[in-house]
């Protein structure tokens, strides 16, 4: 009896090539299970968690009633969505809301320039200052939200139940733990 017949058949009862098949797959399946490589992105290897506190200027957002946003969805010691590059990061704290003043630069006759309030009665356009605090990853590259970079300049995306907008990032701080 020969090992390979006429047919390719090994001992006359099994084809080589449904036999390597079988071998590739078989592999495949060890492979996947018994070295599965590593978990999680490249951002958390060799990372430590830290505190941190991002502060965002929001401008000329546009709302009838600012007072009734802060009662309904945005408040402080709450938690607000964010959308980072987007990519959804998840809930993250609201440390502090500031209403900034709304004001106009005005020409003096000496030549100098002044900042007023401005006087317009009809004005629906918000700003304030938002500050975030969560915990960041510190990479080499700086502190790392979910699997987005945090640096000053970057817009965030801010959602809840009755609000969606940006906002800028002005301020990153990190806290010692």
């Amino acid at each position: 009896m020969a090992i390979l017949d006429s047919k390719g058949r090994l001992f006359g009862k099994i084809n080589i090539l449904d036999l390597g098949a079988a071998l590739v797959i078989l592999l495949v399946i060890f492979g996947i299970f018994v070295f599965p490589g590593t978990t999680g992105s490249v951002a958390q290897v060799g990372t430590k968690t830290v505190p941190i506190e991002v502060d965002l200027a929001v401008r000329g957002l546009n709302v009838r009633d600012p007072e009734s946003l802060f009662n309904n969805g945005l408040k402080k010691g709450g938690k607000t969505n964010v959308i980072i590059r987007n990519q959804p990061y998840g809930q993250i704290g609201i440390k502090s809301i500031q209403l900034l003043p709304r004001t106009v630069t005005v020409s003096q006759p000496d030549g100098s320039v002044k900042e007023l309030p401005d006087p317009r009665a009809n004005n629906f356009s918000t700003d304030m200052l938002l500050t975030l605090e969560g915990k960041a990853q510190v990479t080499d590259n700086g502190p790392v939200l979910g699997n987005s970079k945090v640096k000053i300049g970057m817009p965030f995306e801010l959602e809840g139940f009755n609000y969606n907008f940006n906002a800028t990032v002005i301020d990153v701080r990190l806290k010692d733990k």
